[in-house]
């Protein structure tokens, strides 16, 4: 059963694991549902249709699953899905989806997210990412695995940004940064391929190579982005991780930062 601090307010309706530990003054609501090893410090909320998986660490005084903040909701069961092993610290706060969107604010695994970090509806957050103290997502923001959001970054609304891409303290992002990039700046600006994290994260000499050609063919030769990528392809046929930042160009609808 459960371990429930006794001022703990629990709805009738809510699901937890059997070794799942919720802290004094808590609040969990009727439709969430929490999973194996999951403990929830004090002063939480969570609410909504919130699904939450095994043995995350939340922290005292989030906010998980509330609705919102879109003038267009109109109380929609919309919901808030979140991994397993993910670390969340003090005064985060997450909302659920809108209707307009994908009705899902979806946050993946082994995430570490510090305190008083924000993301939106609807928004989609892979595995591996760090996201450092006051990191905010506005709604629709999509962000790759192993990304790392420096402190106080603030990201518009349908914004994408790539697997790896690490950006630095009080960036501001309006475009679309491609993978394996560093971004820095108000607005973002490109500042080389995050070659250290990839190192770290065991790409090999070959791969690294490939990446820092890729990036030289779209940011130091002066083309333009259709231009790189049709210069781009043959290596994209040897390389995945070229493929991976091509795939991700296609994509990118507000454009990329330059």
């Amino acid at each position: 059963m459960a371990t429930i601090h006794p001022t703990a307010i629990v709805a009738p309706g809510a699901q937890l694991a059997a070794d799942v530990e919720i802290g004094p003054y808590t609040i969990i609501g009727e439709h969430v549902e929490i999973g194996a090893g999951t403990t929830v410090g004090a002063h939480a909320v969570i609410t909504g249709h919130t699904r939450i998986g095994a043995r995350n660490r939340i922290f005292h005084l989030v906010s998980l699953g509330e609705a919102p903040q879109d003038k267009k909701y109109a109380g929609e069961p919309t919901r808030l899905e979140i991994g397993d092993d993910n670390l969340i610290r003090e005064f985060c706060t997450f909302n659920t989806g809108t209707v307009q969107d994908r009705g899902v604010t979806t946050i993946g695994s082994h995430n570490w997210i510090m305190a008083y970090v924000h993301i939106a509806h609807d928004c989609v957050v892979g595995d591996r990412a760090i996201f450092a103290n006051n990191a905010s997502l506005a709604g629709h923001v999509e962000v790759g695995d192993w990304a790392i959001l420096g402190g106080f970054t603030g990201v518009h609304q349908f914004c994408k940004i790539g697997a790896h891409v690490m950006t630095g303290v009080s960036t501001v992002v309006f475009k679309d940064i491609p993978p394996f990039v560093m971004a820095s700046g108000h607005p973002a600006e490109p500042h080389g391929l995050n070659s250290e994290g990839l190192k770290r994260r065991g790409f090999s000499a070959e791969s690294l190579s490939a990446l820092k050609r890729a990036y030289k063919v779209l940011y130091r030769e002066g083309n333009t982005v259709a231009e790189a990528q049709a210069k781009l392809e043959p290596e994209a046929a040897v390389h995945p991780e070229v493929r991976q930042l091509l795939d991700f160009l296609a994509r990118a609808e507000r454009g990329i930062i330059r």
